[in-house]
Order: structure tokens, then sequence, then C-alpha cells
């Protein structure tokens, strides 16, 4: 039996490939899909079924991409009017070689949400991995409050059948195989270890411990930010993305041609760290950094309008522009050539942002000084502690709620530990607010130098 499990940065995403003999099947692929033809390749495999977990909501599905490689069938859920592929039944079965794997219908995150219990036919007729998509996770479970509050204690109660009736009976000894892992947007508390079984979830899983009503109840007030580029994903996911064939190449652009795309309506994304960008950026830049890509782009950015880059180093190019188009972005046109230093030595304007310590926050607030903490942190965040005195807007909803932050004012942008904080300062420098301020290293620099936080 071949087992890969496929990882990908920034929305922790997990894709697997599974085969036996000469066949194999993918489980949610991701858009850049050459990773999968490769390796079936090193593996002497035809890849011959896509299995789709649910239509996905933070990245672009691969399927069709794969399909248009390798010819493989696609397979997801009911309950959904999809535009590709084939809809499953609950417990179809198919044959990977002396693989079996069978459809197991666990509705909860979504409606759609499938399973695929694989037996290794070859030693034994029990199960011996589960792909549970969104349902199970390794410490935590599905989020269940995509179809808006009024659904999420039906989906809840889904949930809670799917993984007490249908998952946890496989057997404790089967190991447990969930598209993500920490850090993705679908779980609050996913574990930072890939390696678990149903057996360990049983045991220490805290949300698998609670009864029916409890665990409901804890679903129901869960308070997690839906991005808006949610919508386009499950758009995207439903009818089929637009086929990549191949990887964007955005060209290497003089800091003139760069200039000329910004003035035709392009959208400039810095990648720097929140300090560089705070020395010199680009006016009108948003500072996403590298990392924050995956996420925080679809926040921000059009799927309309062309996106340039400005990149900390150009060898960051390929996992950007990889970033981008999984959450759905294909219009990256170009990068600053020479980085920032090419655009200040042509003579074109720059800005900066005034960059702070808590120490000095601390020292302007005990002064009495007239300016606004804007706390950019999720809710959860916000309520485990925040400074006195503080204004909470989520960084991923500012721009829609400036008209709430005056402008006669300083404005002191916090969040855990700067970054999204230099988006949200960014958002603000583009709204043209004159006296804006990142303070580094925020909330968590701010509670190691004993500065006091308050929960009201």
């Amino acid at each position: 039996m071949i087992f890969v499990r496929v990882k990908s940065e920034g929305i922790a995403h997990n894709s697997y490939l599974i085969g036996s003999e000469s066949d194999a099947a993918v489980i949610d692929p991701r858009r850049d899909c050459q990773i999968y033809i490769d390796l079936a390749q090193q593996h002497g495999l035809k890849i011959r079924h896509v299995f789709e977990t649910h239509r996905n909501e933070d990245y672009v599905i691969g399927s069709i991409e794969l399909h248009n490689f390798t010819g493989a069938e696609i397979h997801h859920g009911p309950r959904l009017e999809w535009k590709y592929g084939n809809t499953l039944k609950d417990g179809q079965e198919f044959r990977i070689g002396k693989l079996r794997l069978t459809a197991m219908h666990t509705p909860g995150h979504t409606d759609e949400s499938m399973s695929y219990a694989v037996a290794d036919l070859s030693s034994g007729d029990n199960t011996v991995m589960v792909f549970t998509g969104d349902a199970l996770f390794v410490n935590d479970v599905g989020r269940s409050d995509l179809h808006g509050p009024e659904e999420a204690p039906r989906l809840a109660s889904n949930l809670y059948d799917s993984i007490f009736n249908k998952l946890l009976p496989l057997g404790d000894g089967v190991i447990l195989c969930p598209a993500h892992g920490a850090g993705s947007v679908c779980g609050l508390n996913i574990a930072d270890r890939d390696e678990s079984t149903l057996g360990i979830e049983r045991a220490q899983n805290p949300l698998l411990k609670k009864n029916r009503d409890d665990f409901i109840k804890h679903k129901v007030a869960e308070h997690m930010e839906r991005p808006y580029y949610f919508h386009q994903m499950e758009k995207y996911n439903l009818e089929g993305p637009p086929l990549l064939v191949c990887m964007p190449v955005p060209a290497p652009l003089t800091p003139a041609e760069f200039r000329d795309e910004i003035e035709k309506g392009a959208m400039v994304v810095d990648t720097s760290v929140p300090a560089a960008f705070g020395g010199a950026h680009i006016m009108g830049s948003y500072s996403i950094w590298l990392e924050g890509l995956p996420i925080f782009a679809g926040w921000m950015l059009s799927y309309d309008k062309p996106i340039l880059l400005v990149l900390e180093d150009q060898c960051h190019l390929e996992k950007a522009v990889r970033y981008l188009i999984r959450a759905g972005y294909d219009q990256i046109i170009g990068y600053l050539k020479d980085d920032i230093e090419g655009w200040y030595n042509a003579g074109y304007p720059i800005e900066n942002l005034p960059l702070l310590s808590v120490h000095q926050l601390k020292d302007m607030i005990d002064r009495g000084e007239k300016l606004i903490v804007l706390d950019t942190r999720g809710q959860d965040e916000w309520e485990s502690g925040h400074i006195k005195g503080a204004y909470h807007i989520y960084v991923g909803h500012l721009e829609q709620r400036l008209a709430e932050i005056p402008k006669d004012k300083p404005i002191a942008v916090i969040c855990n530990v700067g970054h999204r904080a230099g988006l949200g300062a960014s958002i603000l420098l583009r709204a043209r607010y004159p006296q804006v301020y990142n303070v580094l290293g925020s909330v968590k620099a701010w509670i190691a130098a004993g500065f006091p936080i308050t929960t009201d």
C-alpha cells in the first residue's frame, strides 16, 4: 500500500494519495496538482479516482485540474447540485488495487460531507484508515456554522451523529486522516501534530468527551471568522474553477512599468514583514506578510482586479503565487523587479508606517495622550484579554467598518504579535488616516512586559 500526505502551508490543508498495485486515488487535491502526478509516476501508479470530502470553503479544489491531466473520475457527496463529477451513495465501494475504499456520508460540517474508510485487503478485511475531511480533526471537530446561525444546531447535531455513529465505530486502531492540521480556519483547537487514531481521539479529544446536548451547545457557541473569499471558493468548488493548466508566471516589472499598472487599477500587495513595510512602502499597498497570504488575501483582494507583488526577496515569488492561486487569484500580473529599493531609487514616492514598542504605547497611555488603541484580533482572542480602553474590530472587517474610526486622533494598531496589525494599519493608510502606528509584538509583547490586560 502506498500512502502519502501532501501538506499545503498557510491554509494547513492535507490532501492524500493512496495506491496499490498500479492504481491510485487522490483525496481532496489542491489546485496546483502536479505534485500528485509526480508522486504517482514515482510509484508506478495511475490516478484513477479523485474523492472530495466536501465542497471546500478555504481553497480551490484541484479535482477538475487533476482530471484534465489524468482522466481520473471525480466523486463527491450528495445534497448539492454539482456541475461536474459523480455523486456518491452512502456505502458505495471502490477497489484501488488491493485496497477497498468505502464512501461514508458524514454530514455536519456541511450537508454533503463525506468520509472514506480504507481497508487493505492484502492483510485483512478491517478498516485501517479513514479520511474524515472536516468532520473530525486531531483534538478538534469541524466547524458547523457555515450555513448560518439558524442552521448551526442542526449541523452540530448531524456532526455528533456522524462522529459517534459512523466514524468511531470503525475501531480504535483506525488511523485518522483529516483534511486540515493546526492553523486552519476550519477548526479552533486542532493539535499541532499529524498522527492520531480514532482511539486516541476517543480518549483525548475534548469534544468527544461531551454528551450530545453539551456538544451541540459548544458548537453553537463557537465564534469563528468566515473570510469573504469563502463565497468565491464555494462557487468555484460547486461549478468547477477555471483550469490553470500551468502556474501563472508574473512578469518582473521595472518601477516605471509597475507604476503604469498601478495607474491602470492593479492592487499592490507587499509581502514584507511588518517592520520592513513600516520603513518604506509604495503608497496604497496592502501589507500582507508572505505566510499571511493564504488567509488574508481572500479578505482584502478583489477577484476582478490584477495583482502586483512587492517581495522582500525574489525567492518568495513561487510561494506567493501558489498561495494566491489556491485562493482563486489568477491575475497575478507582475512583481517589482528591484524590490522597494528600486522604486525609491527611481524617484517614485514612498510612505512609511511608524512603529511603536509596547513600552512606548504604555507611556503614551499613561501620559493620557488622546489616541485610539485598535485591536484587530479575533473575537475569542479579544475575550481572552485585551488592553483596557482598546477598540475592537477584526482585521478582516476593518475596511467595511472604517466609518466607526475617527481620523482626528492617532491610532495604534495591535493584534497578537504585529502581523495582522500591520495589515490593519495599511488599510488605514490606504484610507488616508493621517497618524497610524503598528505596535510590534502587540498583545504578546504587552503581556510579556508585565502590563495589565482586562476581560471586561
